[in-house]
């Protein structure tokens, strides 16, 4: 089972489009949609269970909410779960300007943590100029994860570029899970992730992703296999391929407990 569990959809643009993103996903057996940060959850939420519903055998997707302005009541989320078929949800704490342990977020963690549904904090990547930086840092979750050891936790993108304090907080807590969502040309960065999260021994706790429409799963599947070979004939140390085999073939959805 390969499961890609970081892509996007904006329904403003290209991506949009249906045959597009089936093409990009042949490769995986499942894909899970991060919807967008939007001014209105609610709308975006509601296009995105649209689009999965038309088009989605294959598709899981995670709701966005922004526990400061939007309704965090358990009726609320068990609309955006069971109305809207949506298994989980993102958070864009740096995009939306608010700490990941604010005082109505707590309290929105402490309603997904009985609803059983994980939280994805998608707080770095593609920043706007305007995204707080310091909300972004992943050791700020530390309190989440302290205070709710029942939520699954997932930091997208390896917290890049706090890489070390991702690694740090999957290996301290048994609920926080990190998606290795790479981007193939950044040979480097590549690199220096993957035997980071080796030598600290979290390669069990990752989880594959693609980050599609900025890269194709079958492109970072084929990157990571061929891992070690991207420092060529250095005596730069090596992973295991089998270690990085599985995380591409981990099951994601069943980790996540996402029937």
């Amino acid at each position: 089972m390969i499961v890609d569990c970081h892509t996007h959809i904006d329904f403003s643009g290209e991506h949009a489009d249906a045959s597009q993103r089936l093409a990009a996903v042949q490769t995986v057996d499942k894909c899970i949609i991060l919807a967008e940060n939007s001014e209105s959850s609610e709308h975006v939420n509601a296009a995105l269970s649209d689009y999965i519903g038309r088009n989605g055998k294959k598709m899981f997707g995670f709701g966005v909410i922004n526990p400061v302005t939007d309704n965090i009541g358990a009726k609320s989320l068990k609309t955006i779960t069971e109305k809207l078929g949506l298994k989980g949800m993102v958070l864009y704490c740096s995009e939306a300007g608010f700490h990941p342990s604010h005082s109505r977020a707590m309290q929105f963690y402490e309603i997904a943590e009985e609803a059983n549904i994980p939280v994805f904090f998608h707080n770095c990547g593609h920043l706007s100029s305007s995204a707080v930086l310091d909300f972004a840092q992943p050791y700020l979750i530390d309190e989440v994860a302290r205070t709710y050891p029942g939520l699954k936790i997932i930091i997208g993108s390896m917290g890049v570029p706090f890489v070390e304090q991702t690694i740090a907080m999957v290996r301290k807590h048994q609920n926080v899970y990190a998606d290795l969502t790479i981007q193939p040309n950044n040979i480097w960065q590549v690199y220096n992730t993957i035997v980071a999260a080796f030598e600290r021994g979290v390669m069990g706790k990752l989880f594959f992703g693609s980050g599609f429409p900025h890269a194709r799963a079958d492109e970072c599947i084929e990157t990571l296999l061929g891992f070690n070979k991207l420092m060529g004939d250095t005596n730069l140390p090596t992973v295991p391929r089998v270690n990085i085999r599985n995380v591409i073939e981990r099951n994601t959805l069943e980790v996540l407990g996402i029937e």
